[in-house]
């Protein structure tokens, strides 16, 4: 099944989302590699495709685990927590409608 994960991030996140960003690739490429990975992206912080130094608010990743229960546990295992880039996780079932 799929699940969403929206994540929140800290104020002035940018730093900390740049030094941890490598590793959390590398786990979202994981699942590109899989045939898991629908979709990921951050939310930039200003109406802006590149936000500059504004940075970003958050992130969508949308995959396929085997439960809510795993898709969590992926989550709470990402880098971003780690590294205090994420103030909230919210993990939810997504069901695809469209395309």
């Amino acid at each position: 099944m799929l699940y969403a994960i929206l994540a929140s991030d800290v104020a002035d996140s940018l730093d900390l989302r740049l030094a941890a960003r490598p590793a959390h690739v590398a786990r979202l490429q994981q699942l590109q590699d899989a045939g898991r990975l629908v979709l990921a992206g951050p939310h930039p912080a200003v109406d802006s495709p590149e936000p500059g130094t504004a940075g970003f608010s958050g992130s969508l990743i949308v995959a396929e685990f085997d439960s809510l229960a795993a898709a969590q546990t992926w989550a709470d295992a990402d880098p971003y927590v780690a590294a205090g880039v994420y103030a909230e996780v919210q993990v939810k079932p997504f069901k695809q409608v469209l395309p």
